[in-house]
């Protein structure tokens, strides 16, 4: 008897607009940043912008840029539909050879206290936690991680 075969994903560089519609369709980034946000971020400084597809559809995202001497980490998440399939890994490890490419000494992110499933990922991925910012309850606390690289 065959397995089960696992949805083939693909991942490269892709733009902001198509971020900014994937955003959108992720259910834990409640008021998902504008196509203005990610510009006034992103431009003049050293930036990757990834982008997984399934099937010729975008699935998943991760954006990220320098900032303070490190790779920050900023956006990112995967459709439902589309999760446990290891592309929030695949972005991840493209992300971290990219940022290891060009010199990085660590990736940093921060995330909320809420989002347990990216705590636990972090930490399986080497991450350490290094800081934290008090907000106005628990669930919204604010989470500062680093990796070496």
């Amino acid at each position: 008897m065959a397995g089960i075969a696992q949805p083939v994903f693909a991942i490269s560089e892709s733009d902001i607009m198509t971020v900014v519609a994937l955003s959108q369709h992720i259910p834990e980034l409640v008021q998902p940043h504008g196509a203005e946000e990610y510009h006034r971020r992103l431009q003049g400084t050293p930036h990757l912008i990834l982008v997984a597809t399934v099937a010729g559809q975008p699935a998943g995202f991760k954006v990220g840029y320098e900032r303070e001497g490190y790779f920050y980490s900023w956006m990112g998440g995967v459709l439902p539909a589309h999760r446990r399939q290891g592309i929030a890994q695949g972005l991840a490890n493209a992300q971290e050879a990219w940022a290891r490419a060009q010199g990085y000494p660590a990736i940093t992110f921060k995330t909320r206290n809420s989002h347990k499933a990216m705590l636990l990922f972090a930490l399986q991925n080497g991450f350490d936690i290094i800081g934290f910012e008090p907000k106005e309850t628990p669930p919204a606390h604010r989470i500062l991680l680093r990796k070496q690289l």
